[in-house]
């Protein structure tokens, strides 16, 4: 799973989304295109999908929602890839 670009801010807790066993099996993938605001404590407060299987997506922003990153004086909008390689 790729993180894309995570701005300044470093990500200090990563849970990997599960990969739904039919899409697997279908051999289907691809990227899930996040756009998250994390908090100045470093919470993900909000997760919008700019692209990607709609299935997919909804794997990706609920492991998405539990990463945890730095501390910062404000709020920081990111934009994440998640990449599913039903391969690996």
């Amino acid at each position: 799973m790729d993180k894309g670009d995570r701005a300044a801010r470093k990500l200090l807790t990563q849970v990997n989304p599960d990969y739904p066993p039919d899409l697997k099996r279908a051999a289907i993938g691809g990227v899930v295109r996040l756009d998250i605001v994390v908090t100045a404590r470093g919470n993900v407060d909000y997760i919008e999908v700019a692209g990607g299987n709609p299935i997919l997506a909804e794997s990706a922003s609920r492991a998405v929602k539990q990463w945890k990153y730095a501390p910062a004086s404000s709020s920081t909008n990111i934009r994440v890839n998640i990449h599913f390689d039903p391969h690996q």
